[in-house]
């Protein structure tokens, strides 16, 4: 749904056209003749920042002289009520709302990420979604092992594991196990663990799988279904590592990537997840825009005597912020660089969830000022500084 509102005011109805390049010429077509008429000094695009169905036409505006900004869907979510006094909301009031946030000059600035960047956010976002399906594939997997052979999860607690697998793939019921030969279940097992499942674990599981208390019925499916499973993760693994070496590619065209990889404990997955996301951190001018961006600005509701908690946003981009809180967690395990920094935090009576966020918070001021900078992350670089104006 389509819109525009002239500098004196003056404006059309909300019209509708086609998600196509006809539709899309229409479109600015429509604008064209009204741009002729009222003689802006600017021309400004806004859209919500929901959906897939804008960014088509986000990059087809991206080649005219206009300048392109987003709205926050819940900033329209309250202004809707401005437009006649109703939370009546529509495809047709819509526009008109975004207009008023875009007049009362609370839109948000867009960086369209090019190149190597827009490679690397689809990449990660795949990569994201492929892992979600892996997740539910071994959840779904570990229900059925529940149902066959549920001694199993004692034996082998994580069936993400090699040897877990190994054995679901080959062995997956108990009377499979029991059919095998237990001195080459001890040789195999101990080649494919590298030794971590010894002979007693594997004594223990062919004694488990004798006295099981899966049901035998309807077996051969369920053996279907897993031996179908344990495939679909194969197939899926590998899409990933595929993914993953594609944005290893594409990492090395970034050139403030090094920067960013610098820091101990951020990896190429991670680097390049940020990139992807953020777009080009050279085209923010302070911290403050991406920290939005990432929906980890902070906000109170204080009202006269009563003081409020200071909380994060969460309006900016999920995935962002999703991957920032992934590596504070890293970050702070015992080698981690930031372990010193959070336990500060924990000291002074934070929480620890609230000590993670603000570690994800000074992280990104970092990598902000390493890009900026075009430098490198020197640990206990502030202390060694403070060393030397001491010594002279």
């Amino acid at each position: 749904m389509g819109y525009y509102r002239c500098p004196n005011g003056t404006d059309v109805k909300p019209f509708e056209f086609p998600n196509n390049r006809a539709g899309f010429d229409q479109f600015w077509g429509r604008i064209s003749k009204a741009v002729k008429t009222c003689h802006p000094k600017d021309v400004v695009f806004g859209f919500e920042s929901t959906g897939p169905y804008a960014e088509p036409l986000i990059h087809y505006l991206g080649q005219k002289p206009v300048r392109l900004v987003q709205v926050n869907p819940m900033h329209s979510k309250r202004v809707k009520e401005l437009q006649g006094n109703s939370p009546n909301k529509t495809d047709r009031k819509d526009p008109k709302v975004i207009a008023d946030i875009i007049e009362l000059g609370h839109a948000l600035s867009l960086i369209i990420p090019e190149g190597s960047a827009t490679e690397l956010r689809r990449l990660s976002q795949a990569r994201d979604r492929s892992i979600k399906r892996r997740t539910a594939l071994f959840n779904q997997l570990q229900h059925i092992i529940c149902l066959v052979f549920p001694e199993f999860l004692h034996l082998m607690k994580d069936i993400k594991k090699k040897s877990a697998l190994y054995l679901l793939r080959h062995f997956p019921t108990p009377q499979d196990i029991l059919e095998y030969d237990k001195e080459s279940m001890v040789e195999t097992l101990r080649k494919v663990s590298y030794g971590k499942v010894g002979p007693k674990r594997i004594e223990a599981l062919y004694a488990a799988a004798k006295d099981t208390i899966g049901i035998d019925q309807g077996q051969e499916g369920l053996a279907f279904e897993i031996t179908g499973i344990i495939q679909t993760i194969d197939v899926t693994n590998r899409f990933i590592k595929g993914l993953e070496e594609k944005m290893s590619g594409h990492l090395k065209q970034i050139p403030y990537s090094q920067s960013i990889l610098s820091i101990k404990g951020i990896g190429e997955v991670t680097a390049a997840g940020l990139i992807g996301e953020v777009g080009d951190f050279r085209q923010f001018k302070t911290i403050s825009e991406i920290t939005k961006l990432a929906g980890l600005d902070l906000f109170e509701i204080s009202s006269g005597l009563h003081q409020g908690n200071r909380r994060i946003s969460k309006r900016g981009r999920p995935f962002l912020r999703k991957i920032l809180y992934c590596m504070a967690v890293h970050m702070v395990c015992p080698v981690g660089i930031m372990r010193q920094t959070y336990q500060r935090y924990l000291d002074r009576g934070m929480i620890k969830k609230k000590a993670l966020v603000a570690i994800a918070r000074k992280l990104l001021r970092i990598i902000f000022a390493l890009v900026r900078n075009q430098s490198k992350y020197v640990h206990g670089y502030a202390k060694t500084q403070n060393l030397l104006k001491e010594a002279a």
